[in-house]
């Protein structure tokens, strides 16, 4: 005989059985749930993570400082080491003053849709780096600085990492620059720098003025190469900076003669400004190219000028009057820090020009090896770029 299973049917009991176990599993939900993510009622021992010990650590030697680069998170690894491996030491005092720099994620893995209330937003996570405390949200990106105590903390989202260059030069580069700057009184300037044989020369001018094409042509001349667009200046006239990339744009390629080396820099990455101009990045960590060994004794200032020079020298000498005004007003965050009364009395000791353009840039490095101390020859410069 085949029989029917009857439907099921709850009694009152059973039901309230039921809804205590719901709220019972609901209550533990809530525990285990602030468990994962403390609350200011129930802080954990360390919070903001203070004594944490990041898994990836890189220390360099940069613009007199020792900088320690501490991070959990491989990508932001390969962004420091992409920045700053295989640079040049530069020191201005021994022992050499102690940076640390701290990169986080701000990027935190979601929580189950039945962990969040419909349209909560997430969760704040807090950081910290040498005295620096903060808490940040998933899409958080900033850079948070402490100069007296030699510390920063640099918080990217995931969704940030697709622009590596923009990590590396507007937060990474920033925080380095900033606190390298305050920390020991080097004067910050929006120059360029080349040299050779321990003296260095300034090369100022607007964005665009062709400070990067000249640089370019003295690197390829044999010239000692310094910074691109900053510079940091300390009270006794010793220049230091950052050679790791050169940035030119494809129209300036076409005063190279040699193919090779432009097939070269045309096989470089190519960035994009914020003003949308589009340049070439240049890693200048390989030969031929020459990085000043170390800091740069400045021995004459020189202004780009967007003028032809026509049938005139391509430098002009500057009256002192004429120097300070220049100075002034292309240097405005330069000239309010503490140090620039002392910088700008020093300069204006120095012999100070203008640089009109010629017809080919390589005049514009014939003109400025006149004002280094002299070279090896031709032939023994040749010789050391093989």
């Amino acid at each position: 005989m085949h029989l029917r299973r009857r439907p099921y049917a709850r009694s009152s009991a059973t039901i309230g059985r039921s809804a205590a176990f719901t709220r019972w599993s609901h209550e533990l939900t809530l525990r285990m749930e602030s468990r994962r993510h403390p609350t200011l009622a129930e802080p954990p021992a360390d919070p903001f993570g203070e004594r944490h010990r990041s898994d990836l650590r890189e220390r360099f030697q940069l613009m007199g400082g020792q900088f320690h680069f501490e991070t959990d998170d491989p990508p932001l690894a390969r962004i420091v080491r992409a920045a700053y491996s295989r640079l040049p030491s530069h020191e201005f005092a021994h022992p050499a003053p102690r940076f640390l720099v701290r990169l986080a994620m701000a990027s935190m893995q979601r929580a189950r849709p039945n962990m969040r209330t419909a349209g909560e937003p997430p969760r704040m996570r807090s950081f910290a780096a040498g005295g620096i405390l903060c808490g940040a949200m998933e899409t958080a990106n900033f850079v948070a600085l402490a100069p007296q105590q030699r510390s920063a903390l640099v918080v990217v989202s995931r969704e940030m990492l697709g622009s590596p260059y923009h990590v590396r030069y507007e937060m990474l580069e920033f925080a380095v620059y900033v606190l390298a700057s305050r920390a020991q009184g080097l004067v910050p300037l929006h120059a360029a720098c080349v040299g050779r044989g321990g003296r260095g020369i300034l090369l100022l001018g607007s964005s665009g003025s062709g400070k990067s094409t000249v640089s370019l042509h003295c690197l390829l001349d044999g010239l000692d190469f310094l910074a691109e667009d900053s510079v940091l200046v300390d009270p006794n006239g010793l220049a230091t900076g950052v050679a790791n990339f050169l940035h030119v744009r494809p129209d300036s390629l076409r005063f190279l003669e040699d193919t090779g080396t432009a097939a070269l820099i045309r096989a470089s990455p190519v960035i994009r400004r914020r003003s949308g101009v589009e340049k070439f990045e240049i890693d200048l960590r390989r030969p031929p190219y020459r990085l000043a060994a170390a800091p740069l004794r400045v021995g004459a200032v020189v202004f780009l000028s967007p003028r032809r020079a026509g049938a005139h020298a391509l430098l002009a000498p500057m009256r002192k009057a004429q120097l300070i005004q220049k100075l002034a007003a292309s240097q405005r965050y330069a000239a309010k820090q503490p140090g620039w009364s002392v910088f700008a009395q020093r300069v204006c000791r120095l012999p100070a020009f203008e640089l009109s353009r010629g017809q080919h840039p390589g005049q514009a490095v014939e003109a400025l090896k006149e004002l280094l101390p002299p070279g090896p020859t031709a032939s023994a410069s040749k010789r050391d770029r093989r």
